[in-house]
């Protein structure tokens, strides 16, 4: 897939899962990933489900930031699209209560967050 095609379709899957993950947490979602990380020049968008996962340091992320886990929506590799930071422990269980609502299952895994 070209570039720029790859990289508007993964904005708009960034877009819809950031509008999602806004509704949730009072518009505290920031966009995250576009494409999926290639080590050759195919380029790819991330992919098109949804999963929710919560990135604590028991998922082998250094937090710098003490003020709570970061909640993304992630596709099925991994790559995140949209994240939210600084969620306590309470509105962490929130979310996944909803998510878990909603029918978004839970990514098993390492998740790719952006630098």
């Amino acid at each position: 897939m070209q570039y720029f095609v790859a990289l508007k379709l993964g904005q708009k899957r960034v877009a819809a899962s950031r509008e999602y993950l806004n509704k949730l947490t009072n518009n505290r979602a920031m966009p995250a990933l576009a494409l999926q990380n290639s080590k050759s020049d195919v380029w790819e968008p991330v992919g098109e489900e949804n999963l929710y996962a919560v990135v604590d340091e028991s998922s082998g992320f250094v937090l710098t930031d003490t003020s709570g886990y970061i909640v993304a929506i992630c596709d099925k590799g991994g790559f995140s699209k949209a994240i939210v930071q600084g969620v306590q422990k309470e509105q962490c269980e929130q979310l996944v209560a909803q998510f878990e609502k909603d029918g978004i299952p839970k990514f098993v895994g390492k998740v790719i967050l952006p630098v």
